[in-house]
């Protein structure tokens, strides 16, 4: 019998459920829908738990939204940095854009970070804003869909382009020049 639960918005009550089912001595699986269970997914909730439990965990290899973006940017794969969610608030998501980008000249490291979807459009407003025109920014969208692509080009170029990708899954990564 295959039962399925979606964690999005329900985390307590289906780390219940989650805990329940170990307890009986079900083996669990646990999917994303773009990704891999427990990076940059709720997934993490639920390995958390069936650690704290003493539960065997065997992650299996699968697709990953941030390595695939990262293996097709063309930007530096040996050094980066997983930023996740960027702050919502625009005072403080400028900072961090210009923290990331700075680090990024630094250390010559790719930055790869994500938004909800519902407001992509608006932090490529922000990156395309303060962002330097040399430095080059990767939007990889819908990966592993039908409607998947991944372009890398310099800021100054993202300017020449009208972009929208509202409510289309993301990731963005980040490469300032040294």
């Amino acid at each position: 019998m295959n039962e399925w639960f979606v964690i999005h918005k329900a985390e307590e009550e289906v780390q219940d459920i989650f805990k329940e089912k170990l307890k009986e001595g079900n083996n669990i699986g646990i999917i994303s829908e773009a990704g891999c269970p427990g990076i940059a997914d709720p997934g993490q909730l639920l390995v958390a738990a069936a650690q704290e439990m003493n539960v065997e965990i065997r992650p299996l290899v699968g697709p990953n939204s941030l390595l695939l973006a990262l293996m097709a940017s063309g930007m530096n794969g040996q050094q980066f940095q997983f930023a996740g969610y960027l702050p919502i608030d625009n005072e403080q998501r400028v900072k961090a854009i210009k923290e990331l980008e700075a680090e990024s000249q630094k250390k010559s490291c790719t930055q790869l970070f994500i938004e909800t979807p519902y407001r992509n459009n608006q932090l490529i407003e922000v990156v395309l804003k303060i962002g330097k025109p040399s430095t080059k920014l990767c939007l990889a969208v819908d990966l592993t869909g039908k409607e998947e692509w991944i372009k890398t080009k310099t800021i100054a170029n993202w300017k020449k382009e009208k972009i929208d990708i509202h409510k289309r899954p993301a990731i963005f990564l980040l490469l300032a020049s040294q």
